[in-house]
């Protein structure tokens, strides 16, 4: 791990322009370029040939030869698969899927009216997407979580269509449990199909897979890519970069629950960040003694050392303040916060995705099980964007109806402002009803 010793305010101030400066050198946007010009290759080619690129592209990406009609999983399969799942683990995903349900239900707002005394009304109405597509990645893992975190907001929104695909990057198909997933949270049908191809068929739609209206879920950059190129055409959640977390601790934390935080999110990807900010060497030593000690016992063991070493950071700060003001500047995506009082840390920090308070939580409790979702604002988008609600797959409808008396009472307010801005159809179209 990269190491920040901050005992100045100009050694913050470097820290603060290197974060903000992170990943806009030239060589990163030319890769950058190089990778989206590849993505839209993909993207039109979908968008042209529909079903046979779709194939081409499967076949090329993910080595699995399907035909158009052996894109779908049949729910025949799809009973099959579930009863190869753990009846343990089933009963696990339907707790879970409990959980995050009653946690959507609860943030859904609902539509309302206000009628004045001269009859007037004003009001909004809430209505679901009519269909969605939601990407659940594939490849060196598989997620049954990202499947209910993607699924059930959009089932609690009041969605009726709702699309998956999946990359078939386990035997030629979907993992098992994937599909278990799938089917607890409401899945109306499920593709085999991932990549940028995958999001071009959601877009532009195909014989196979018609068109959705959104589009969600977390992918590789290529995926990020195809949602960022298909935006014009459906609407799209956020551009999911690599995971992240940043955990702050003081001398008091346990060393070993603070290590396997950062382990547990370098295991993602190598380009997983796993930050740490702590009061003093010594505690980052004790960290790093047992980072070391556990990494030798897990089986992503490779994965985890590269993501450290590419992207792991440790920022020796002066007090927990300057914590909470580096954290503001970092954004995370998850935030644990292993501090004698961590709600006095918390109450300082605003730009954070989601943040787990206590040592004696795990950030994997929100990954998997608590009910908030994990699909989160990265790359610094925390101070802007949200995590994945049901109120995402909703839109919502402005109601208005003036009473002929109140017409007549601001008709002048109105006309004065439409004139003012020369557009004299409005000022007349409000003349006539007065």
């Amino acid at each position: 791990m990269k190491k920040y010793l901050i005992q100045s305010d100009s050694d913050y101030e470097a820290v603060a322009l290197r974060i903000v400066e992170a990943g806009t050198d030239a060589a990163s946007e030319l890769e950058l370029a190089d990778k989206l010009s590849a993505t839209r290759a993909v993207v039109d080619a979908v968008r042209v040939q529909g079903d046979d690129a779709v194939a081409s592209f499967t076949e090329r990406f993910d080595r699995v030869v399907l035909k158009p009609e052996q894109f779908e999983v049949t729910a025949k399969d799809i009973d099959a698969a579930v009863s190869k799942v753990e009846p343990a683990v089933l009963r696990a995903l339907e707790r879970a899927h409990a959980n995050i349900s009653a946690f959507h239900e609860i943030n859904l707002r609902q539509s309302w009216e206000e009628r004045t005394p001269d009859g007037s009304i004003l009001g909004q109405r809430m209505t679901a997407i009519e269909s969605v597509g939601l990407y659940v990645p594939g490849g060196t893992a598989f997620y049954p979580s990202s499947v209910l975190m993607n699924i059930v907001p959009a089932r609690v929104a009041g969605v009726r269509e709702i699309v998956m695909v999946s990359p078939p990057s386990f035997e030629g198909g979907i993992h098992p449990l994937v599909l278990a997933a799938a089917k607890i949270a409401g899945a109306s049908r499920v593709f085999r199909v991932g990549g940028a191809q995958a999001i071009a068929a959601l877009a532009y739609g195909t014989k196979t897979i018609r068109a959705v209206l959104k589009i969600a879920g977390p992918g590789n950059i290529y995926v990020t890519l195809a949602k960022r190129l298909v935006s014009s055409v459906c609407d799209i959640d956020k551009e999911a970069g690599p995971s992240e977390v940043v955990v702050i601790a003081d001398d008091k934390a346990n060393p070993r629950e603070v290590a396997l935080e950062l382990l547990a999110q370098a295991e993602h990807d190598e380009d997983a960040r796993a930050m740490l900010v702590v009061l003093s060497e010594q505690f980052y030593d004790k960290v790093a003694k047992t980072i070391d000690e556990e990494v030798k016992t897990l089986p992503r063991a490779a994965i985890i050392r590269k993501s450290l070493d590419k992207n792991g950071e440790v920022y020796i700060v002066r007090d927990l303040n300057e914590a909470a003001r580096l954290t503001n500047l970092i954004a995370p995506e998850h935030l644990s916060i292993q501090t004698e009082d961590p709600r006095v840390v918390f109450d300082q920090i605003d730009n954070v995705g989601c943040a787990v308070l206590g040592g004696g939580t795990s950030v994997a409790v929100g990954d998997y099980y608590a009910g908030p979702n994990h699909i989160l604002p990265t790359g610094r988008k925390a101070r802007f964007s949200s995590p994945l609600t049901a109120e995402d797959f909703r839109k919502v409808t402005s109601i208005i109806s003036f009473s002929r008396e109140r017409m007549t009472n601001v008709a002048h307010d109105i006309m004065a402002l439409a004139n003012a801005e020369q557009l004299q159809a409005h000022a007349r179209a409000v003349e006539i009803r007065r």
